[in-house]
């Protein structure tokens, strides 16, 4: 199968340096001095589709832009890229959801993909007055993702379930294409809401052993519903036309760093309820003494931000390479960011996506 790329879209702001923010943490733009606004989010979407990316990831949580509002005026400035949305269902009724994803469908010419965030975090559901605790919410999800399906399928919807109810809810207009779902979690609550309703199951950037665990993971329980799922991988990209330039960016990276900060944000994000969070935290433990995990895997995002927190590092062609590998094992779908969002996809689009069309991998859209 083709290979697909996304690149990201720093709805909390962007910089040379690495910008505070991701899963688990506070609200703000820590690091940032290139603000997200819709001019210079603007030029990255226009950027990521002269290059060739499929679409582009718009995060979620309070810490960045709301991702509806900010993709949809950005679906005006752009043509034919996609807008992979995350949202939260513990923050807006099934069936609305159902009715905004076939409104966006309309007026962006079928251009949305949806990225379901459970939500990995008690204290900030809570900000958003969600009181469930994490299996409640992914049980939740699970609900949820079964009530939107049957309403894009054209039927009357009447679910009265432990967490979610509506009675005769019905769509007027149905999404076309129906988007698709992405979906990630390590627990086994978010294993079995992603087996039952994912098409696409995304992982953060671990080791490519750890990857083909999951992918293993979550076919078998797929294959249990006699469904299959699509797998995607979401890290950060540092390519340069050698190894030695990218690797000097991660030391660059490194000596920006503020050791205090670099304390305090491991501080919280090892508070997290997240099981993806303790994968990327376990990866390095909070230490810049070993950040390459796996040979061009480097761990050092990690250190300032939560989620993704590895990057892919090298010379193009070391880089094609390692998604090759994750190829391999199964995974077709590419999430990617660097810093800046700006200059990074530039420096990969120009510089791997032409030998991964070499190798028959990958065409432009």
């Amino acid at each position: 199968m083709a290979l697909t790329f996304h690149w990201f879209l720093p709805t909390n702001g962007d910089s040379r340096l690495i910008v505070g923010g991701g899963h688990g943490s506070t609200p703000g733009t820590a690091g940032s001095d290139r603000p997200p606004s819709v001019g210079y989010l603007g030029q990255i979407a226009r950027s990521a589709e002269q290059l060739g990316f499929e679409g582009v990831l718009t995060p979620t949580g309070a810490w960045c832009e709301d991702a509806w509002l900010t993709t949809a005026m950005l679906s005006q400035v752009t043509e034919r890229l996609k807008y992979l949305v995350a949202f939260r269902p513990g923050q807006i009724s099934p069936t609305l959801a159902a009715q905004m994803a076939a409104t966006y469908q309309r007026q962006s010419g079928g251009r949305l993909l949806l990225n379901v965030v459970t939500g990995g975090e008690s204290a900030e559901q809570r900000a958003y007055g969600d009181f469930l605790d994490k299996d409640a919410r992914y049980a939740r999800t699970g609900e949820f993702l079964g009530i939107t399906r049957r309403l894009w399928a054209g039927e009357t919807v009447d679910h009265h379930g432990p967490h979610l109810r509506v009675e005769g809810a019905r769509l007027n207009r149905l999404p076309d294409p129906v988007p698709a779902v992405y979906f990630g979690g390590s627990s086994p609550a978010a294993g079995d809401v992603a087996a039952e309703h994912a098409d696409v199951y995304l992982t953060w950037g671990e080791p490519p052993a750890q990857v083909r665990e999951k992918i293993r993971w979550i076919r078998g329980l797929a294959a249990a519903r006699g469904r299959t799922v699509r797998f995607g991988i979401r890290l950060h990209v540092i390519t340069r036309d050698t190894a030695a330039q990218a690797w000097a960016e991660t030391e660059r990276l490194l000596a920006a760093m503020d050791p205090e900060r670099v304390r305090e944000t491991q501080r919280a994000l090892a508070r997290s309820e997240s099981e993806g969070q303790r994968r990327m935290l376990a990866l390095h433990g909070g230490s810049a003494q070993r950040l390459e995990v796996y040979p061009g895997l480097w761990a050092g995002i990690g250190l300032l931000r939560g989620g993704a927190g590895t990057a892919l590092v090298g010379s193009h062609r070391e880089v094609a390479d390692l998604i090759c590998e994750y190829h391999g094992l199964g995974v077709d779908e590419f999430v990617l960011s660097g810093m800046p969002h700006l200059e990074e996809a530039y420096w990969f689009g120009e510089g791997v996506l032409p030998l991964l069309a070499a190798r028959n991998l990958w065409s432009r859209p």
